[in-house]
């Protein structure tokens, strides 16, 4: 009997001794230090040092002009003006042309080229006739047309008139050599002979006229 006593002494005492010890942990984890990551209030901006800007430059990104095709020829007075904007905001157009070598394509309207602010020769072309005839219809703005061969690919330019002579503008083409406004020209042959000269890609000129 005695021992059944003390067994169960025993037993209270061990139940007894747990929960204290859980206690006695738990005022101890209490009283240690506890790591709490605090983010900042604002998150830092970005490095404007040499640091942390890439060495390679980013592809400048066309934007929707803030004016129409409209409203913005309304404000031109010159073909200078028209010469400003293709050097400016013009770009030529890789993609289309890649996609459209060795073929002509149906050109883009001038407003959608105003829009888009690029393209390939037939849409700069059609976008700076319409233009200068805008502009002022005494510049008597036409389409000309560069054949070769044996390649069987035509190119395509916009001539104008100013104070009796003959001018030509070329935008939309991947060679710098020949882009641009050139001139004055007394017909389109001496055009072509300046063609033929300063064109990087050798190729024979079979003709040139004007786009009926």
């Amino acid at each position: 009997m005695v021992k059944v006593l003390e067994r169960q002494n025993g037993f209270f005492r061990f139940r007894l001794i747990i929960p204290v010890c859980l206690i006695f942990m738990l005022i101890l984890s209490g009283c240690a230090h506890t790591r709490v990551k605090i983010y900042p209030k604002e998150i830092p901006s970005e490095k404007t040092s040499s640091e942390g800007i890439s060495k390679e430059k980013a592809a400048p990104v066309k934007t929707t002009p803030e004016k129409t095709y409209d409203e913005t020829v309304s404000g031109w007075k010159s073909y200078q003006d028209l010469t400003k904007w293709m050097k400016n905001d013009f770009s030529f157009d890789k993609k289309r042309y890649e996609e459209f070598k060795g073929t002509l394509p149906v050109p883009r309207a001038p407003r959608e080229t105003f829009r888009l602010q690029s393209g390939i020769y037939i849409d700069a072309a059609f976008f700076l006739k319409e233009t200068l005839n805008r502009i002022n219809p005494s510049y008597d703005a036409r389409i000309v047309v560069l054949i070769f061969r044996p390649y069987g690919f035509n190119h395509y330019v916009c001539s104008f008139k100013e104070g009796g002579k003959l001018f030509i503008m070329d935008y939309g083409t991947p060679y710098p050599e020949v882009t641009g406004v050139h001139g004055p020209f007394h017909s389109l042959e001496e055009y072509k002979i300046f063609y033929k000269k300063y064109h990087p890609i050798k190729r024979e000129i079979e003709g040139i006229t004007y786009l009926q």
